[in-house]
């Protein structure tokens, strides 16, 4: 089982190569950087923004209107 022809050992060597160049405490710190790019460019193509624009403007209108 692996990722689109890789298998375990191959990924067990590249993990371990890119260990060796950024060390143990920088790797978490480019997984976190990985993940939110990841995401800002999901909420980019979905027009994740626009929804939430459009959400928050709902709660205030019905409070406008209640007053």
């Amino acid at each position: 089982m692996g990722f689109g022809g890789i298998g375990t050992t191959e990924l067990l060597i590249i993990f371990f190569i890119v260990l060796l160049i950024f060390g143990g405490s920088k790797l978490p710190g480019l997984a976190r950087g990985l993940g939110q790019g990841i995401r800002e460019f999901k909420k980019a193509v979905s027009g994740g923004d626009e929804e939430k624009s459009e959400k928050k403007e709902i709660p205030e209108s019905k409070s406008e209107k209640a007053e």
